[in-house]
C-alpha cells in the first residue's frame, strides 16, 4: 500500500505503479484533477502540469496505450499521477507501449486504486493544495510538519524549466511568425504550421529587441505553467512589443499580456482542467465547449484603462476567457483553441491571427463574430 497525503493531513490510500524514488520514496507537488474522459497522453505531456501531481477523474486510464513521440512535448515535468484503474492498453490500435512503460522510462511515480471521485470532491471543497506520495503513512504525515515554510527559499519559475533551451526554426512558405515558448504544445505549433507560417520559436527569456530582429509579421505567446505574477520580466518585454505587430496570447500568454497592460490575475480555487467548459463568445453570442488547463485567471474588473475588453466568458463561473485590444491588433484566449485533447473548435482564433498578420484587420474582427 502507498499513500497520497495532502498538506492539510487528509490521506488517500492506493497502490504504487511507475517509477518511485529509491532513496525515500517521497514525491511532492500541487495536487490537481482533470475531468476529461480521454486524452491522457496529451495531458501527461502538457508542460502546463509542471510541478504538479495530476489526478484523473475518468476511472480507467491507459486503455488506449501509449504512442511514443506523439506527446505534446519532448519532456515531462509533472511530478506524479493518481488514478482509479490502470489499464495495460493491450490490443489498442496503433500503440507501441503502455502508460506504465512510459512512467518507468520517464521516472514518473503513480498511485492507482485511489478513490479519485472522493479526492476530486475534496479538492473542490477545500481547494487545490500540495500533496506528497509516500509508501508509509507516518512519513507522509511528518513530511509537511518538517517541510520548509512557503517562500523560505527562492526557486526559478516553472516556465524556465518548460521553455526551449535554444530558439529554433520551423520552415514554412508563409509569413514569418515569432512564437514565445512558455511551455508550448506541439499541437499549437501544428495549428500554426497548417496556416503556412514560418515559425521562429524563442525561449521564454528572449528580449523584445531580439524577437524584432527577425522582423516577424506576428507573435504568438504560448501557454505554460505557474503563476503569471511571478514573471514580471516577461511582461516587461511583452509591453515593448504591444502595438508593433499582431499578437495572439494563449493560456499563460493571455494572462501575461493582460498583466503587461496593467491588468491583474488571481488563483482559482481548484482551477479549470477538463474538456467540457462552456465559453460564450460575447461578440456573436455563440457558445463553445472548450478544453482548458489553468489555475489562474484575469480579474475582469482590473481591465479598465488597459485597452483590453473581454470578448469571451466562461458560463460556469463568469471568468475571463478572451480579451481583445481596442487599439492594437492583440487577441488573447484562456482556453485551448488547439484542443489536444478536447473539442477541435477554434472559433476563428487562428483565422483572426492569420488575417491580422496579413494586415486585413477588418476581416480579422469579422472572424470573431
Amino acid at each position: 500500500m502507498a499513500w497520497l497525503v495532502l498538506k492539510d493531513g487528509k490521506a488517500f490510500p492506493g497502490e504504487e505503479f511507475g517509477s518511485w524514488p529509491e532513496k525515500d520514496g517521497t514525491v511532492s507537488g500541487e495536487v490537481v484533477f482533470n475531468t476529461a474522459m480521454s486524452g491522457a497522453q496529451e495531458m501527461i505531456t502538457d508542460l502546463v502540469y509542471a510541478g504538479q501531481i495530476l489526478t484523473f477523474t475518468q476511472p480507467q486510464i491507459g486503455n488506449s496505450g501509449w504512442r511514443w513521440g506523439a506527446g505534446e512535448a519532448g519532456k515531462v515535468l509533472l511530478k506524479g499521477l493518481i488514478l482509479r484503474e490502470l489499464a495495460t492498453g493491450a490490443g489498442a490500435s496503433g500503440t507501441d507501449g503502455s502508460l506504465e512503460d512510459f512512467c518507468h522510462k520517464q521516472k514518473i511515480p503513480g498511485l492507482k486504486a485511489v478513490d479519485t471521485r472522493a479526492l476530486a470532491r475534496y479538492l473542490r471543497q477545500k481547494g487545490t493544495q500540495p500533496g506528497v506520495l509516500v509508501r508509509d503513512l507516518v512519513v507522509g504525515q511528518n513530511f509537511w510538519a518538517a517541510a520548509a515554510p512557503a517562500g523560505s527559499r527562492h526557486t526559478p519559475h516553472l516556465v524556465y524549466q518548460a521553455t526551449t533551451a535554444e530558439g529554433y526554426l520551423i520552415p514554412g512558405a508563409g509569413p514569418g511568425v515569432a512564437v514565445l515558448d512558455l511551455g508550448v504544445k506541439r499541437s499549437l505549433l501544428r495549428c500554426l504550421r497548417q496556416r503556412g507560417f514560418c515559425l521562429h520559436v524563442f525561449p521564454a527569456q528572449t528580449a523584445a529587441a531580439e524577437i524584432m530582429e527577425i522582423k516577424p509579421q506576428g507573435l504568438v505567446v504560448s501557454s505554460g505553467p505557474g503563476d503569471p505574477a511571478g514573471l514580471p520580466e516577461i511582461g516587461a518585454e511583452l509591453r515593448k512589443l504591444s502595438g508593433r505587430l499582431p499578437i495572439l496570447g494563449i493560456g499563460l500568454g493571455h494572462q501575461l499580456l493582460a498583466r503587461a497592460a496593467g491588468g491583474e490575475t488571481y488563483k482559482l480555487p481548484f482551477g479549470h482542467r477538463g474538456g467540457n467548459y462552456p465559453v460564450q463568445n460575447l461578440v456573436s453570442g455563440k457558445v463553445l465547449i472548450t478544453a482548458q488547463n489553468h489555475a489562474y485567471a484575469v480579474r475582469a474588473e482590473s481591465l479598465l484603462g488597459t485597452g483590453f475588453v473581454m470578448w469571451a466568458s466562461n458560463l460556469n463561473d463568469g471568468t475571463v476567457e478572451g480579451l481583445r485590444h481596442t487599439e492594437a491588433p492583440i487577441l488573447t484566449v484562456q482556453y485551448q483553441p488547439e484542443a489536444a485533447p478536447g473539442p477541435a473548435v477554434h472559433d476563428g482564433i487562428f483565422a483572426w491571427f492569420a488575417a491580422a498578420v496579413e494586415g486585413r484587420l477588418d476581416h480579422a474582427e469579422r472572424e470573431l463574430a
